[in-house]
């Protein structure tokens, strides 16, 4: 009986380590910020970018503000990012950027994440001046998972498994991504986290 039972132990803790491991390895998918380093990412702006527990972060100071962009441009992709701020930041994730050096939301697509935006319906989960969002979610305080896929002009937005927007926008065909640590006229912003940024490239959807 013992060795029947040690037996059934190793083969659960095989059987656990290749589940394990076929989950971490999906393909197509391309690490963009692993936690160790910002090779794949230029900054602008004066953000106070740095490297903490497997995170990148930025925080409130002379009211700072930047952008991590990607060295790399993107037409159809999904995108995943994971992200911590706090209750009053504002940060966002910004696709199909036309201009690396200035990332803004008239020459890119910013998929908002700002709970205490004035205006909530272009809050935390829209995309800013092109989707809304309705019953905001809350992204404060805790670790979050955004999922953005775009493919053509058909744009999906997914956060935390619930989808804030599906919508059809053609202004912006191609750019870089960008990670924002924002800022506004009267206070600071607090604390901006991004950690496991991922890209999986997309076939161009087929034109009409």
């Amino acid at each position: 009986m013992r060795k029947l039972a040690l037996l059934v132990i190793g083969l659960a803790a095989a059987l656990g380590g290749c589940s394990s491991m076929s989950s971490s390895s999906e393909p197509g998918w391309v690490v963009l910020f692993d936690g160790s380093n910002l090779d794949n990412w230029n900054a602008i702006g004066n953000a106070n970018w740095r490297i903490a527990d497997g995170a990148v972060q930025a925080d409130s100071g002379d009211k700072r503000q930047g952008f991590l962009v990607s060295k790399t441009s993107y037409t159809d992709f999904q995108v995943r990012a994971e992200f911590w701020v706090d209750d009053d930041a504002n940060s966002g994730v910004f696709i199909r950027c036309d201009n690396p050096g200035e990332v803004t939301a008239k020459n890119a697509y910013e998929v908002n994440i700002f709970d205490k935006r004035p205006d909530p319906t272009y809050g935390t989960g829209a995309i800013v001046d092109v989707a809304k969002v309705t019953n905001m979610p809350k992204a404060g305080g805790k670790w979050n998972v955004y999922e953005i896929t775009a493919k053509g002009d058909h744009m999906i937005v997914v956060l935390n498994g619930q989808q804030t927007v599906d919508v059809h926008d053609s202004k912006h065909a191609s750019g870089v991504i960008a990670l924002q640590h924002g800022a506004d006229a009267v206070k600071n912003t607090g604390v901006v986290k991004f950690r496991k940024v991922q890209i999986r490239p997309l076939a161009a959807a087929p034109a009409y």
